[in-house]
């Protein structure tokens, strides 16, 4: 069957992905598509499959008495707030309405003057071929703009007696239209694709459709394909379900939509019902020689080792094999064609043992350094692009750099996966892939392990089958391209840029006692990595953890949350990375929705996994707002005051937090992999902030007690929170510009010149932490914290102007600017004077001192 493409993303079959919207995509209604692609596999996301790990709960449609779908109603006291929250869901509902009703209008435009030429002596199309390819647009055209009409004035004159649940109640009713267009949505794409195969006329129509742009958008119109815009349907009938379970979620049960809104509920769920019933017949993708169906059940480009270099791989799990292709190369103009580098009946695929012998390939990972340093280089060009498409004529020097992104793009993907997945033939065959996350290999491995259960038997095919195959590979896949910015549409929201604020409350449905933790995973550069981890809740059923996090959002999309049971048993240890293995009890996702996501108050959610449930709270705070230096009220503590007031107060040279936080980090920390770049506990964070604060006298008994992870995230947020930063806003320009500087010789020369015109609090707590920063890396192949990683931790946090100096120069526009040049020289001013031999305080005051410029 023919595959999808919205936007060229990883797209399930097309009813498949109906069915993953429908399940765990929460706010899936704020764009025209930009969730397209975010799929799993498809045995996992049906409507009636209730084991789904990623299904959110307030997706799932619970029934009253009466067989009715009912929906959670606010709670008591938060009416007002409900009613605000309501119109902000409508308002970005709207929003994507009006985006959605220009592409039907674009597919409409087409139409017409094809009917005229199908009368004429010179048709380009037949009618039947066009009523065919445009099967009921026209109608569903009419039904979104009347109803966008309606619903415009309803959120302009916005208050509590406004009512829009009969317009939902009515869209709702009009769903058999959308029945009809699913029904003929195979045949249509079928006949598009041959009408483009017979004429080039056609074909140019179909391959570049104008689609209008929103009335308050920077761009007249885009570009898109036939074939994407005739997706557009299916994908917006989910979307409207969606949102009716969230309108249910912030309005009163007394309230006249609150019926109407319910009723709109339970038609499209059984509308979603009765089009789940045809799913099986409509998703058999290929037929075996036994005449069984083979379906395609996951894919998606994975890196494989082979001959001990990293090679990108498209992957298809079919329900009875695994096939390992590559893109080949071809002819510009003809059609990409994959060549079949291996394959494993599932009959014949083990995983590795614990207890097997056979030795490991040597994994080439790469410095972290090289991969931070390319994650600056791409988010410095995505700055560049943005200024070149608003710049006039800047259109091709913006597409070479686009060209130039998506070569690094590429290259960060490849180089950045380091979790190993193997997978074996029992014939003694073994291959090794590289991940970027746990989740992800959890998935091909449950995946596969599912479909194991069934009665497989070994399939040897022919290398005519076996072509046969790969060539459908092409028309089957969903995932269409790796997933790098250069691949996504202009109109995809870019994602969320700053801190995200997580608070991991507690879990339910474990069937026995164990050691329990959770991790946190965001999504960034087009991968997912793990940011945070919390403590192992040991020997219980029910863990409470409310731990709370801060974790750095880099365009992030998605959170993940996985849950594990924690194993001390020295003999399990994984060969690949010599690691204990820890399993996976379940494992969940969310959306980072903007517009919940940004509001100041905390948002409740919760993630079913595999029946276990973890409820977790999240708010987002802005990179700009985060940032900012802000004074402490109360001079009489240590954050937000001046380092000159506190070691004048203490009677020291470097203020006691600093001496504390260091030498409780080199005492137990300096082993621990990912000091300072993992996140603590924000609850223990700010009880050590208080403690310092309030000159506690049982700091010590504190510290000692305290995660590590915890107090070096107290060192950093002292620094973070310093009134100006460490190094002055004095000489923040002249750090800037003598890092600029090429000749060794003067750049040394200023550097020097630029930390002896430091205050001397200053710049005994900056050698202070400079020692401390250079021992961390000492133990580099133990915590993994090489000099340039501490650079990029410390670096901003050290030399951030404060408010008043960064309102002179230019405040974070967008959301690349996390790595603006201005950052980037940042992290190097703080990775020079690591990399400087040792530097003392006392040579550095005497005026006679003669710096060697042999650098």
């Amino acid at each position: 069957m023919e595959p999808l493409s919205a936007h060229g993303l990883p797209r399930l079959s097309w009813i498949d992905t109906l069915y993953s919207n429908f399940n765990y995509n929460t706010d899936g209604y704020d764009g025209d598509g930009a969730e397209d692609g975010k799929s799993q596999d498809s045995s996992e996301t049906l409507p009636y499959i209730d084991e789904s790990p990623t299904m959110s709960p307030q997706l799932c449609v619970s029934q009253g008495p009466d067989g009715e779908a009912v929906s959670p109603s606010p709670l008591e006291g938060d009416v007002e707030k409900g009613l605000e929250m309501k119109k902000l869901v409508l308002s970005g509902f709207l929003a994507s309405e009006e985006i959605y009703i220009n592409q039907l209008e674009a597919l409409v435009l087409p139409m017409r003057p094809l009917k005229a030429a199908a009368t004429s002596s010179q048709p380009v199309l037949t009618m039947q071929q066009i009523e065919t390819i445009f099967y009921k647009i026209q109608d569903i055209f009419e039904i979104h703009k009347e109803f966008y009409d309606a619903l415009l004035p309803s959120i302009q004159r916005w208050d509590e007696k406004v009512t829009v649940g009969h317009l939902f109640q009515k869209l709702a009713s009009q769903l058999g239209i959308y029945k009809a267009f699913v029904d003929n949505y195979k045949n249509a794409l079928e006949t598009a694709e041959k009408c483009s195969q017979a004429n080039n006329y056609f074909q140019k129509i179909s391959e570049t459709v104008s689609v209008k742009g929103p009335k308050d958008s920077k761009d007249s119109s885009t570009k898109s394909s036939m074939e994407n815009l005739l997706y557009k349907p299916i994908d917006r009938v989910t979307r409207s379900t969606l949102v009716l379970h969230d309108l249910l979620k912030h309005t009163p049960k007394d309230h006249p939509d609150f019926p109407l809104l319910q009723d709109a509920l339970r038609i499209s769920q059984n509308f979603l019902s009765s089009i789940n019933e045809e799913i099986d017949p409509r998703r058999t993708a290929v037929t075996t020689p036994k005449g069984e169906a083979r379906q395609l059940v996951k894919d998606g480009f994975l890196v494989e080792v082979s001959e001990s270099s990293r090679k990108l791989r498209h992957v298809f799990l079919f329900t009875d094999l695994l096939l390992c292709a590559k893109m080949k190369k071809t002819a510009v103009g003809r059609h990409q064609q994959y060549e079949c580098k291996w394959y494993i009946p599932l009959a014949d695929l083990t995983f590795q043992t614990l207890d097997d012998s056979d030795s490991c390939p040597s994994i080439q990972v790469l410095p972290e350094h090289e991969i931070e340093e390319m994650k600056m280089k791409i988010s410095v060009l995505k700055n560049d692009i943005q200024k070149e498409k608003k710049a006039p004529k800047g259109q091709s020097r913006a597409e070479r750099l686009r060209k130039k992104m998506n070569e690094q793009e590429s290259w960060l993907l490849l180089q950045s996966p380091t979790i190993p997945f193997r997978i074996h033939n029992k014939h003694g065959k073994s291959y090794l892939f590289l991940l970027s996350s746990d989740y992800e290999r959890a998935e091909w491995k449950e995946s596969i392990q599912k479909l194991q259960k069934k009665d497989l038997q070994a399939c040897m095919l022919s290398s005519v089958e076996l072509q046969v195959l790969t060539s459908s590979c092409f028309k089957l896949r969903t995932v269409h391209n790796i997933p790098v910015t250069t691949n996504k549409d202009d109109e995809e929201t870019p994602g969320l840029y700053g801190f995200l604020h997580v608070i991991v409350r507690s879990a339910t449905g474990f069937q026995e006692s164990a050691n329990l933790y959770c991790t946190l995973e965001v999504d960034s550069f087009g991968y997912f990595v793990s940011k945070a981890k919390t403590r192992v809740f040991r020997d219980t059923a029910e863990p409470q953890w409310n731990e709370e996090f801060e974790i750095e959002l880099e365009g992030s999309q998605y959170l993940r949350i996985l849950c594990y049971e924690k194993c001390f048993d020295k003999s399990m240890l994984n060969k690949d990375d010599n690691e204990i293995v820890d399993k996976i009890m379940g494992k969940g996702q969310v959306q980072l929705d903007p517009q919940t996501v940004q509001s100041k108050n905390w948002h409740m959610d919760v993630i079913e996994m595999n029946g276990i449930k973890v409820e977790f709270s999240m708010k987002f705070t802005s990179r700009d707002l985060s940032l900012k230096r802000t004074p402490s009220k109360k001079q009489s503590g240590v954050f937000g005051v001046k380092i000159n007031v506190v070691t004048k107060r203490e009677r020291s040279k470097v203020p006691y937090i600093v001496r504390q936080c260091i030498e409780e980090v080199e005492k137990r920390g300096i082993d621990e992999v990912g000091i300072y770049r993992i996140s603590g506990v924000a609850t223990d964070i700010q009880a050590l902030k208080l403690a310092f604060d309030t000159n506690t006298k049982d700091i010590l008994v504190m510290l000692s007690d305290m995660d590590i992870n915890a107090i070096a995230g107290t060192l950093k947020l002292y620094f973070r929170e310093l009134p100006e930063p460490l190094l002055t806003d004095r000489l923040y320009p002249a750090f800037m510009e003598g890092i600029a500087l090429s000749d060794p010789a003067a750049k040394e020369n200023c550097m020097m010149h630029l930390l002896r015109s430091l205050p001397d609090p200053n710049l005994m707590t900056f050698l202070t932490l400079l020692e401390h920063l250079k021992r961390v890396a000492e133990k580099e192949p133990v915590n993994k914290m090489s000099l340039h990683n501490l650079g990029t931790v410390f670096g901003p946090t050290l030399l951030r102007p404060s408010e008043s100096e960064s309102a002179k120069g230019q405040h974070i526009t967008c959301a690349s600017d996390i790595w603006s040049h201005d950052v980037m020289a940042q992290v190097q001013v703080l990775l020079y004077y690591l990399q400087h031999p040792p530097i003392s305080f006392a040579e550095l005051k005497r005026n006679t001192l003669y710096f060697s410029t042999d650098v």
